[in-house]
């Protein structure tokens, strides 16, 4: 029965593949889409489909036309804008200057193979996909950062590459509301939880802090790890196959020069990591926050910068110890030749900046959002269904609304006082959110940077698809969102604070 069972989910896998990769071309898709968008906008506008905005009373939101004049007249003069607004391109281009660097030297690779040669096997896959969930303290570094290493991770093991993208792709995106740490999630999301508690009892908000989710955050890190390496290693992994491409990393140990490179490299990182602190720790520092804090202040807007220097600076040194650099011409060709390499990415940002855009200036997601809300709201449910049936829904909405502040803005306002008039906290309700929230983001291609994973992994199949992705990262999907929210549930029944002062119960 439960080779039955493997069969059966792994044909559905198998279907989702074959159904995505009959699409066009990632960046022909996304010029379709955001076509169809123009379309269904005028089609649905004609019917005066309207809801009231959630978040501002008496406000009414209609689904906006692009055919009409002033929908023409944005298509037009918001192009450039949209491309160059599009959240991944300055992310990836920015940070590629340096992780181009640090590879073209032969930093990375030195690195990896250092890694790799001193890390148990079995341990590699649950490191990779730990450092994805944790990367989240980073903000959205970590989508450009760790998939393409840990592709490298597994090529240099033998083991194929996108079995290591993706392991790294589910830490960084389905896990993003896990972690040891706060991030900027936390004050992102308490703030607008704070408010819609505020609607029901002023009193009781006062009372309740952005950490509220905290020590249940930290218990889902494990889980998450653990749940990710079975999936990679059980499911994943043996479904793509053997690897038969080209890109392999060489597993040879470190040579003389290797090494003298990495030491000259570990000691500009570490006087550059030195010199950022100064930046931060002391009080007063120009990337702190205005009342000293550090995870709402300039450091963690300035987090894509500070990852490029800490490539760039140890990868110049790396290469100067070992005569892989002897000049600055040699230093402006390997970043060309990074950039050179981006140009795929740069034309795909391109379609999928403008369907992004057109989708967000339709209010079609927000309607979408506003009849899934009522949905709930008239099923009449209570205790755990209930629970259920508002992660279901966050879930839904997650694949039309990337934006997790955007969805929790529109969402909060509605959910958080439901559920206090039924007995549960708005702590409760903001965790349950989070768990919906993430664990979709891997399977939308109206995630943002979903476009830029297509780019990774296509340099390790020319051939993959949104069909693919979506098929590779569709097993995440699920047993990260069944795993987790079973914990909720279990979390509810023991009836544990969900953070400091942050009760189950209302």
């Amino acid at each position: 029965m439960e080779n039955k069972r493997k069969g059966l989910f792994q044909k559905g896998l198998d279907v989702i593949e074959r159904v995505g990769n009959k699409l066009p071309h990632p960046i022909t898709l996304f010029a379709v889409l955001a076509l169809l968008v123009v379309l269904i906008s005028a089609v649905v506008s004609s019917f005066g489909v309207s809801v009231e905005h959630p978040g501002e009373e008496g406000e009414t939101v209609e689904v906006t036309n692009l055919l009409s004049a002033d929908g023409i007249e944005y298509i037009f003069s918001s192009m450039t804008e949209n491309f160059i607004g599009f959240a991944p391109l300055g992310v990836v281009l920015v940070t590629m200057i340096g992780i181009g660097l640090a590879e073209r030297t032969g930093l990375i690779s030195a690195c990896l193979r250092g890694f790799v040669l001193s890390v148990p096997r079995s341990l590699i896959t649950y490191g990779l996909v730990f450092a994805g969930v944790m990367s989240s303290v980073a903000s959205d570094a970590g989508y450009v950062v760790l998939p393409p290493l840990g592709a490298v991770i597994f090529a240099a093991l033998g083991r194929h590459p996108l079995a290591g993208l993706a392991a790294a792709f589910a830490g960084v995106s389905a896990g993003f509301s896990a972690n040891l740490f706060l991030s900027a999630t936390d004050p992102l999301l308490g703030e607008l939880t704070i408010d819609a508690a505020a609607i029901i009892d002023p009193a009781y908000a006062d009372g309740m802090n952005i950490a509220m989710n905290y020590y249940f955050i930290i218990v889902s890190v494990f889980l998450l790890t653990f749940v990710g390496g079975i999936v990679t290693e059980k499911i994943v992994e043996p479904r793509l196959g053997e690897y038969k491409g080209q890109f392999r990393e060489d597993l040879k140990g470190l040579n003389a020069i290797e090494k003298k490179g990495l030491k000259w490299a570990g000691i500009s990182i570490a006087i550059a990591v030195v010199l950022t602190a100064l930046l931060i720790l002391p009080p007063g520092a120009p990337l702190r926050g205005e009342d000293g804090a550090i995870i709402q202040s300039p450091f963690m807007s300035s987090l894509v910068p500070i990852i490029t220097i800490l490539f760039f600076i140890p990868g110049l040194f790396y290469g100067i110890a070992t005569k892989k650099i002897k000049n600055d011409k040699d230093v402006a060709e390997q970043l060309s030749d990074t950039m050179a390499s981006m140009g795929m990415f740069i034309v795909l940002a391109f379609t999928a900046g403008q369907f992004v855009a057109y989708f967000s200036e339709t209010n079609m997601g927000l309607v979408i959002g506003v009849y899934g809300a009522e949905l709930l709201e008239s099923a009449n449910l209570s205790g755990i269904p209930l629970i259920l049936g508002f992660i279901l829904v966050a879930a839904v909405i997650n694949l039309f609304i990337g934006s997790a502040s955007a969805k929790w803005a529109m969402m909060a306002p509605v959910f958080v006082p439901i559920m206090m008039q039924l007995g549960y906290s708005p702590e409760l309700t903001q965790m349950a959110y989070r768990v919906a929230d993430s664990t979709t983001n891997i399977i939308t291609p109206l995630m943002t940077y979903f476009a830029i994973i297509i780019a990774f992994a296509q340099k390790y199949d020319k051939k993959m698809g949104i069909g693919t992705l979506i098929s590779v990262m569709f097993p995440y999907s699920v047993f990260f969102l069944i795993s987790w929210t079973i914990m909720l549930i279990i979390w509810m029944m023991t009836g544990a604070d969900l953070g400091p002062g942050s009760p189950i119960h209302y």
